[in-house]
């Protein structure tokens, strides 16, 4: 017997997450993708799940890190998105980061093999038609206005909206390494995984000065009190704060030591691989909004990148997110209209990794609905569900904004007392450790393991 498909619009990565979770849970799914048929501002290819910021999807420590223990859960529940980021991995220390082109591709490559996914190049311009009784809407941070104004009217909410900044890519051969040299902070991951660029007290001084008088993209006037994602402010913003706030961000020095010069020093501008050729590099924390012959002239000014050649200079472009803790319910259904599911950056997540949890948590409640089966939320002691939590009730709706997964989002961890005191122990480590065994339970993985073992 035929089964009525899921339709999903948007093929980032919540898109494409929800997409594979709910075909391989056996549900078809129709999923429709806009892109090459109609641009973005930020968007360079047709491929799925397009990286259109950095190449890393931060921490892959599931020991210690909430990024980290995310990533593991979604390897777990069968991520396609953490499959595709894991083959196509490059250096990055303790990070993960990946080939952006291969990644994306091989995402495309996956969706368009599955029996039970059909891709449709084709922009959906408004609410959806009432015949489809399941979507998920995972239109992301670019949003087209057709829709952006149809979901506002079906929500009667004005948009909330940050700006969200790009940093720039340098080619590899362009690079000077008689002043540049290899090495990750503190020697973490392979010792070499990032190119770092030493500035001195003098140096760096004039840097900032050049950032803060550099021509910066101006605002429209209704544009002008949209707020900065603190995770992704420009360097320009961060320099506005004080001139020492580079050095202790995302320019400090620390756990580095530069082999062409004995003297300490005094900030230094790192570079991380962005493809597997190992031919382009992006500048690490340089998001920036200044415009482009203000960005060729001052990033010249670092040591070893006098003669860059930039293969993406830096851009800003407007992030639009619904106010999901007052809008949607647990299982990410539109109170207002149920049928209707929300995934991805639009819920109000930020990152890329949290895009594709919420994706794929809506795949799974999707299918679990269509194949007539409770829908079960992952526990609020794992990654998955403390973000879901947090977009869902856990946030205040009247202040809600943009959040990265972190442990702050978790229930407490109960340590026990100890001689009368409370052991404090070490709490991350024990988070991570109760999130990964909490998550294993909720997708019934303790029960096949007990079964193989007794096997």
């Amino acid at each position: 017997m035929s089964m009525i498909p899921i339709h999903i619009i948007g093929g980032g990565l919540a898109g494409s997450d929800a997409a594979w979770a709910a075909a391989e849970a056996g549900v078809p799914v129709i999923l429709h993708e806009m892109r090459p048929v109609r641009a973005t501002d930020a968007h360079h290819t047709g491929d799925c799940a397009e990286l259109v910021c950095s190449n890393s999807l931060r921490s892959d420590d599931a020991t210690s890190n909430a990024v980290g223990v995310l990533h593991e859960e979604l390897r777990r529940a069968g991520s396609l998105i953490m499959r595709s980021a894991d083959i196509h991995k490059v250096p990055a220390g303790g990070a993960l980061a990946v080939d952006r082109d291969g990644f994306s591709a091989a995402v495309t490559a996956a969706l368009e093999a599955h029996p039970l996914i059909t891709l449709k190049r084709e922009e959906v311009e408004g609410i959806p038609p009432a015949d489809w009784d399941s979507v998920i809407i995972a239109t992301g941070p670019l949003t087209s206005p057709a829709l952006s104004e149809a979901i506002l009217t079906l929500t009667g909410e004005d948009s909330l909206a940050f700006f969200d900044a790009i940093a720039p890519i340098v080619y590899r051969e362009s690079i000077d390494f008689e002043q540049a040299w290899f090495q990750s902070r503190y020697d973490k991951g392979d010792g070499k995984d990032y190119i770092n660029c030493a500035m001195d007290k003098a140096q760096y001084g004039a840097f900032i000065d050049a950032l803060l008088a550099g021509d910066k993209t101006s605002f429209k006037e209704w544009e002008e009190n949209t707020p900065y994602f603190n995770g992704c402010l420009p360097i320009e913003v961060m320099a506005e704060r004080g001139p020492e706030t580079l050095r202790f961000g995302p320019m400090k020095p620390v756990g580095l030591t530069n082999p062409n010069d004995p003297n300490r020093p005094y900030a230094v501008v790192q570079l991380r691989q962005d493809n597997a050729l190992g031919t382009l590099w992006n500048i690490v924390g340089f998001q920036t909004k200044l415009k482009y012959a203000a960005q060729s002239e001052i990033f010249r000014m670092i040591p070893g990148l006098q003669n860059a050649e930039f293969a993406r200079l830096g851009g800003l472009h407007r992030n639009t997110f619904i106010n999901s803790p007052k809008l949607l319910d647990g299982a990410l259904r539109l109170k207002v209209d149920p049928r209707l599911r929300f995934a991805g950056q639009i819920t109000g997540v930020e990152g890329y990794v949290e895009s594709a949890a919420i994706g794929l948590l809506a795949g799974r409640f999707a299918a679990a609905e269509r194949l007539g089966l409770a829908i079960t939320p992952p526990p609020p002691t794992t990654a998955l569900g403390a973000l879901l939590n947090h977009i869902t009730g856990g946030a205040n709706a009247e202040t809600f904004q943009p959040m990265n997964i972190n442990f702050g989002l978790f229930p407490p961890f109960e340590v026990p007392l100890k001689g009368g005191r409370r052991n404090k122990g070490n709490r991350k480590q024990d988070m991570a450790t109760r999130a990964l065994r909490d998550s294993d339970r909720w997708l019934g993985r303790v029960a096949d393991l007990d079964e193989q073992s007794q096997n």
